[in-house]
């Protein structure tokens, strides 16, 4: 009973640590990730950074560049985020991005599902975001139809189910769920901090 107690109020302070987010949590929130490489990003002259120079139209083949299986995860997120705001410009990219990452999905890989559970539910997000944010007015009929809004969440899920050990990914799960799930998922990912600077560094952010 003590020991239940105790679990309890941690999780309490852990959810008082961690704030709602503004906006869509898997796309209007960067990831720190220190000097990864990772799609180029960085303009200031657009709401969400996208560079004008990058060619997303390449942007698939990019992201098969950079995630490796030694991809680390905070990584992951990061270059799956900016893939699907570039991807969402265009519906035919966006549609081919979607295709690759659930393609590779099917092998049964835990990164591989993250990423397609990532990509569905950041697309997800953004659609649903072109129904009331004037910054990103249009989406909604740009990848209407493209997602599922429950199959995102549950591809992560059976990554993190499959890769216990990768905070990473219950930090990721933390970020859409809803409480009192997100609060057991930031405490795993809060318990492995210390061995991962990029997560800890990311989940300062948010205190």
């Amino acid at each position: 009973m003590k020991k239940a107690v105790i679990t309890s109020v941690v999780l309490t302070m852990l959810a008082l640590a961690v704030p709602a987010l503004a906006g869509p949590p898997f796309v209007c929130h960067p990831f720190d990730i220190g000097t990864a490489k990772s799609l180029p990003w960085g303009e200031t002259n657009n709401y969400l950074a996208m560079r004008d120079d990058y060619d997303f139209a390449h942007v698939v083949a990019d992201v098969d560049k950079v995630l490796t299986p030694e991809t680390p995860t905070i990584v992951r997120m990061e270059t799956l985020r900016r893939a699907a705001i570039y991807s969402s410009r265009d519906r035919a990219v966006a549609r081919d991005l979607l295709a690759f990452v659930i393609t590779r999905a099917k092998s049964g890989d835990a990164l591989a599902l993250f990423d397609a559970g990532y990509v569905t539910e950041a697309l997800n997000e953004l659609e649903q975001a072109g129904r009331y944010d004037k910054q990103l007015r249009g989406l909604d009929g740009v990848l209407a139809g493209l997602t599922d809004a429950a199959s995102g969440r549950a591809l992560i899920e059976k990554s993190a189910a499959l890769r216990p050990e990768d905070a990473g990914i219950e930090f990721a799960l933390g970020l859409i769920s809803r409480s009192p799930e997100n609060e057991r998922h930031f405490a795993k990912a809060y318990g492995a901090a210390r061995e991962d600077a990029l997560l800890a560094g990311n989940l300062a952010k948010l205190r």
